[in-house]
Protein backbone atom coordinates (compact mmCIF):
# COMPACT_ATOMS: atom_id res chain seq x y z
CA UNK A 1 0.00 0.00 0.00
CA UNK A 2 1.56 3.30 -1.11
CA UNK A 3 2.33 5.83 1.57
CA UNK A 4 0.86 9.32 1.00
CA UNK A 5 3.18 12.31 1.12
CA UNK A 6 3.97 13.87 4.49
CA UNK A 7 2.90 10.70 6.29
CA UNK A 8 4.95 8.83 8.85
CA UNK A 9 4.10 5.13 8.67
CA UNK A 10 4.73 3.11 11.84
CA UNK A 11 4.18 -0.65 12.03
CA UNK A 12 4.29 -2.94 15.04
CA UNK A 13 4.21 -6.73 15.11
CA UNK A 14 5.03 -9.54 17.49
CA UNK A 15 7.01 -11.77 15.14
CA UNK A 16 6.99 -14.85 17.42
CA UNK A 17 10.66 -15.42 16.57
CA UNK A 18 12.15 -13.34 13.76
CA UNK A 19 13.98 -16.24 12.11
CA UNK A 20 10.77 -18.26 11.85
CA UNK A 21 8.87 -15.18 10.64
CA UNK A 22 11.33 -14.61 7.81
CA UNK A 23 11.08 -18.24 6.76
CA UNK A 24 7.30 -17.79 6.59
CA UNK A 25 7.35 -14.69 4.41
CA UNK A 26 7.81 -11.65 6.63
CA UNK A 27 10.32 -10.12 4.21
CA UNK A 28 7.73 -10.11 1.43
CA UNK A 29 5.23 -8.31 3.65
CA UNK A 30 7.79 -5.71 4.71
CA UNK A 31 9.05 -5.08 1.18
CA UNK A 32 5.62 -4.02 0.00
CA UNK A 33 4.55 -1.90 2.98
CA UNK A 34 6.71 1.28 2.79
CA UNK A 35 7.15 1.39 6.55
CA UNK A 36 9.24 4.22 8.04
CA UNK A 37 9.53 2.86 11.59
CA UNK A 38 9.15 -0.85 12.33
CA UNK A 39 8.68 -2.06 15.90
CA UNK A 40 9.13 -5.73 16.74
CA UNK A 41 8.39 -7.86 19.78
CA UNK A 42 9.29 -11.40 20.75
CA UNK A 43 12.28 -11.21 18.42
CA UNK A 44 13.97 -14.17 20.15
CA UNK A 45 17.28 -13.97 18.29
CA UNK A 46 20.83 -12.68 18.82
CA UNK A 47 21.50 -9.10 17.80
CA UNK A 48 23.70 -10.17 14.89
CA UNK A 49 20.91 -12.27 13.39
CA UNK A 50 18.37 -9.46 13.72
CA UNK A 51 20.67 -7.01 11.92
CA UNK A 52 21.41 -9.50 9.14
CA UNK A 53 17.75 -10.27 8.52
CA UNK A 54 16.64 -6.63 8.50
CA UNK A 55 19.66 -5.55 6.40
CA UNK A 56 21.56 -2.78 8.15
CA UNK A 57 22.14 -0.97 4.88
CA UNK A 58 18.41 -0.34 4.70
CA UNK A 59 17.50 -0.12 8.40
CA UNK A 60 18.90 1.47 11.52
CA UNK A 61 18.23 -1.18 14.18
CA UNK A 62 17.99 -0.66 17.93
CA UNK A 63 17.45 -4.07 19.51
CA UNK A 64 17.16 -5.01 23.19
CA UNK A 65 18.01 -8.68 23.47
CA UNK A 66 16.76 -10.57 26.52
CA UNK A 67 19.28 -12.08 28.92
CA UNK A 68 17.27 -15.31 28.72
CA UNK A 69 18.31 -16.61 25.32
CA UNK A 70 15.50 -17.44 22.96
CA UNK A 71 12.94 -15.37 24.87
CA UNK A 72 11.37 -11.93 24.46
CA UNK A 73 13.48 -9.31 22.67
CA UNK A 74 12.19 -6.02 21.24
CA UNK A 75 13.43 -3.67 18.53
CA UNK A 76 12.81 -0.36 16.81
CA UNK A 77 14.06 -0.24 13.22
CA UNK A 78 14.08 3.03 11.27
CA UNK A 79 14.34 3.03 7.50
CA UNK A 80 17.56 4.86 6.64
CA UNK A 81 16.06 6.74 3.71
CA UNK A 82 12.90 7.80 5.57
CA UNK A 83 12.46 11.55 5.12
CA UNK A 84 15.85 11.73 3.40
CA UNK A 85 17.55 10.22 6.42
CA UNK A 86 16.35 12.87 8.87
CA UNK A 87 14.26 10.41 10.89
CA UNK A 88 17.18 8.38 12.25
CA UNK A 89 17.26 8.20 16.07
CA UNK A 90 19.07 10.92 17.98
CA UNK A 91 18.93 8.96 21.26
CA UNK A 92 18.29 5.37 22.32
CA UNK A 93 17.47 3.55 25.55
CA UNK A 94 17.26 -0.21 25.92
CA UNK A 95 15.09 -0.72 29.00
CA UNK A 96 12.14 0.73 30.87
CA UNK A 97 14.49 2.10 33.53
CA UNK A 98 13.79 -0.35 36.34
CA UNK A 99 16.57 -2.66 37.54
CA UNK A 100 14.31 -5.72 37.69
CA UNK A 101 13.59 -5.45 33.95
CA UNK A 102 16.97 -4.12 32.80
CA UNK A 103 17.83 -7.20 30.72
CA UNK A 104 14.32 -8.50 30.08
CA UNK A 105 14.14 -7.54 26.40
CA UNK A 106 10.68 -6.03 26.87
CA UNK A 107 11.09 -2.28 26.39
CA UNK A 108 13.20 -0.18 24.03
CA UNK A 109 13.00 3.55 23.24
CA UNK A 110 14.24 5.75 20.41
CA UNK A 111 14.02 9.54 20.07
CA UNK A 112 13.49 11.13 16.65
CA UNK A 113 13.81 14.81 15.74
CA UNK A 114 10.92 16.03 13.59
CA UNK A 115 11.10 18.84 11.04
CA UNK A 116 9.25 21.29 13.29
CA UNK A 117 11.86 20.87 16.03
CA UNK A 118 9.73 18.61 18.23
CA UNK A 119 10.80 15.21 19.51
CA UNK A 120 9.01 11.94 18.86
CA UNK A 121 9.81 9.10 21.25
CA UNK A 122 8.93 5.63 19.96
CA UNK A 123 8.68 2.66 22.33
CA UNK A 124 8.49 -0.99 21.34
CA UNK A 125 7.03 -2.88 24.30
CA UNK A 126 6.33 -6.51 25.08
CA UNK A 127 4.28 -7.03 28.23
CA UNK A 128 4.35 -10.43 29.90
CA UNK A 129 1.56 -12.81 28.93
CA UNK A 130 1.11 -13.80 32.58
CA UNK A 131 -0.58 -16.78 34.17
CA UNK A 132 -3.07 -16.49 37.01
CA UNK A 133 -1.70 -17.52 40.40
CA UNK A 134 1.94 -17.74 39.29
CA UNK A 135 5.12 -15.68 39.40
CA UNK A 136 4.55 -14.89 35.72
CA UNK A 137 1.44 -12.92 36.68
CA UNK A 138 3.32 -11.18 39.49
CA UNK A 139 5.97 -10.09 36.97
CA UNK A 140 3.25 -8.84 34.63
CA UNK A 141 1.73 -6.64 37.31
CA UNK A 142 5.17 -5.41 38.32
CA UNK A 143 5.91 -4.42 34.72
CA UNK A 144 2.55 -2.68 34.35
CA UNK A 145 3.28 -0.81 37.58
CA UNK A 146 6.54 0.47 36.10
CA UNK A 147 4.68 1.47 32.93
CA UNK A 148 2.37 3.65 35.04
CA UNK A 149 5.48 5.55 36.12
CA UNK A 150 7.27 5.70 32.78
CA UNK A 151 4.34 6.70 30.56
CA UNK A 152 3.55 10.02 32.27
CA UNK A 153 7.27 10.76 32.60
CA UNK A 154 7.68 10.42 28.83
CA UNK A 155 4.59 12.52 28.14
CA UNK A 156 5.90 15.32 30.37
CA UNK A 157 9.28 15.54 28.65
CA UNK A 158 8.48 15.01 24.94
CA UNK A 159 6.11 16.64 22.50
CA UNK A 160 5.08 13.29 21.02
CA UNK A 161 5.20 9.76 22.48
CA UNK A 162 4.17 6.56 20.73
CA UNK A 163 4.14 3.30 22.67
CA UNK A 164 3.46 0.31 20.46
CA UNK A 165 3.63 -3.42 20.82
CA UNK A 166 2.15 -6.57 22.22
CA UNK A 167 0.75 -5.39 25.54
CA UNK A 168 -1.00 -8.71 26.22
CA UNK A 169 -4.21 -7.21 27.61
CA UNK A 170 -7.57 -6.76 25.93
CA UNK A 171 -8.88 -3.48 27.30
CA UNK A 172 -12.62 -3.86 26.72
CA UNK A 173 -15.17 -6.46 25.70
CA UNK A 174 -14.78 -5.27 22.11
CA UNK A 175 -11.17 -6.46 22.14
CA UNK A 176 -11.81 -10.20 22.55
CA UNK A 177 -14.33 -12.20 20.58
CA UNK A 178 -14.89 -14.70 23.40
CA UNK A 179 -14.59 -12.22 26.27
CA UNK A 180 -17.12 -13.97 28.50
CA UNK A 181 -14.97 -17.10 28.58
CA UNK A 182 -11.83 -15.16 29.48
CA UNK A 183 -12.76 -12.89 32.38
CA UNK A 184 -10.78 -15.10 34.77
CA UNK A 185 -7.82 -15.61 32.45
CA UNK A 186 -4.61 -13.62 32.06
CA UNK A 187 -5.05 -11.04 29.35
CA UNK A 188 -8.58 -10.02 30.32
CA UNK A 189 -8.54 -9.88 34.10
CA UNK A 190 -10.29 -6.84 35.61
CA UNK A 191 -7.08 -5.97 37.46
CA UNK A 192 -5.11 -5.91 34.18
CA UNK A 193 -7.73 -3.91 32.34
CA UNK A 194 -7.72 -1.31 35.12
CA UNK A 195 -4.15 -0.38 34.15
CA UNK A 196 -5.38 0.46 30.66
CA UNK A 197 -8.18 2.55 32.12
CA UNK A 198 -5.39 4.62 33.66
CA UNK A 199 -3.23 4.69 30.52
CA UNK A 200 -6.17 5.97 28.46
CA UNK A 201 -7.63 8.02 31.30
CA UNK A 202 -5.53 9.93 33.82
CA UNK A 203 -2.27 9.45 31.87
CA UNK A 204 -3.83 10.97 28.76
CA UNK A 205 -2.72 8.45 26.13
CA UNK A 206 -5.01 7.56 23.23
CA UNK A 207 -5.76 4.10 21.82
CA UNK A 208 -5.13 5.09 18.20
CA UNK A 209 -6.56 2.04 16.44
CA UNK A 210 -9.68 2.03 18.62
CA UNK A 211 -10.30 5.73 18.07
CA UNK A 212 -10.08 5.29 14.31
CA UNK A 213 -12.10 2.07 14.19
CA UNK A 214 -14.84 3.17 16.57
CA UNK A 215 -16.90 0.89 18.84
CA UNK A 216 -16.71 -2.26 16.73
CA UNK A 217 -15.49 -5.77 17.58
CA UNK A 218 -11.72 -5.89 17.09
CA UNK A 219 -10.14 -5.49 14.69
CA UNK A 220 -8.26 -8.38 16.27
CA UNK A 221 -4.48 -8.72 16.08
CA UNK A 222 -3.78 -12.17 17.57
CA UNK A 223 -5.26 -15.59 16.97
CA UNK A 224 -4.14 -18.83 18.56
CA UNK A 225 -2.45 -21.32 16.25
CA UNK A 226 -4.66 -23.96 17.84
CA UNK A 227 -8.02 -25.01 16.48
CA UNK A 228 -9.96 -22.78 14.11
CA UNK A 229 -9.36 -19.47 15.87
CA UNK A 230 -8.01 -17.74 12.77
CA UNK A 231 -10.61 -19.14 10.39
CA UNK A 232 -13.47 -18.08 12.68
CA UNK A 233 -11.81 -14.78 13.62
CA UNK A 234 -11.88 -15.75 17.30
CA UNK A 235 -9.14 -13.27 18.06
CA UNK A 236 -7.84 -10.81 20.61
CA UNK A 237 -6.85 -7.16 20.08
CA UNK A 238 -3.73 -6.97 22.24
CA UNK A 239 -1.32 -5.11 19.93
CA UNK A 240 -1.53 -1.34 20.34
CA UNK A 241 -0.50 2.10 19.19
CA UNK A 242 -0.75 4.26 22.35
CA UNK A 243 -0.09 7.91 21.55
CA UNK A 244 -0.05 11.25 23.28
CA UNK A 245 -3.02 13.37 22.22
CA UNK A 246 -1.47 15.59 19.53
CA UNK A 247 0.16 12.59 17.87
CA UNK A 248 -3.06 10.57 18.05
CA UNK A 249 -4.91 13.44 16.40
CA UNK A 250 -2.44 13.22 13.51
CA UNK A 251 -3.30 9.57 12.81
CA UNK A 252 -5.18 9.24 9.52
CA UNK A 253 -5.45 5.46 9.11
CA UNK A 254 -4.90 2.26 11.06
CA UNK A 255 -4.80 -1.13 9.39
CA UNK A 256 -4.38 -4.64 10.75
CA UNK A 257 -2.52 -6.61 8.11
CA UNK A 258 -4.41 -9.85 8.66
CA UNK A 259 -3.04 -12.61 6.43
CA UNK A 260 -5.44 -13.85 3.73
CA UNK A 261 -5.33 -17.41 5.07
CA UNK A 262 -4.04 -19.48 7.98
CA UNK A 263 -1.16 -20.93 5.98
CA UNK A 264 0.11 -17.52 4.80
CA UNK A 265 0.67 -16.11 8.30
CA UNK A 266 4.25 -15.35 9.31
CA UNK A 267 3.25 -15.01 12.98
CA UNK A 268 0.29 -15.64 15.24
CA UNK A 269 0.05 -11.84 15.48
CA UNK A 270 -0.80 -9.51 12.60
CA UNK A 271 1.02 -6.20 12.04
CA UNK A 272 -0.76 -3.01 13.07
CA UNK A 273 0.16 -0.22 10.65
CA UNK A 274 -0.73 3.41 11.33
CA UNK A 275 -0.15 6.49 9.17
CA UNK A 276 0.50 9.76 11.02
CA UNK A 277 0.20 13.05 9.13
CA UNK A 278 3.25 14.87 10.49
Amino acid sequence: MSRPENVLRVATVNVNGIRAAYKRGMADWLAGREVDILCLQEVRAPDKVVRELLDEQAWDVHHAEAADKGRAGVAVATRRDARAGTLLPVARRDSIGHEHFAASGRWVETDHALADGSTLTVVSAYVHSGEVGTVRQDDKYRFLDVMTERLPELARTREHVLVVGDLNVGHTELDIKNWKGNVKNAGFLPEERAYFDRFFGEHGYKDVARELAGPVPGPYTWWSYRGKAFDTDAGWRIDYHMATPALAAAAVSAVVDRAPSYDTRFSDHAPVVVDYQL
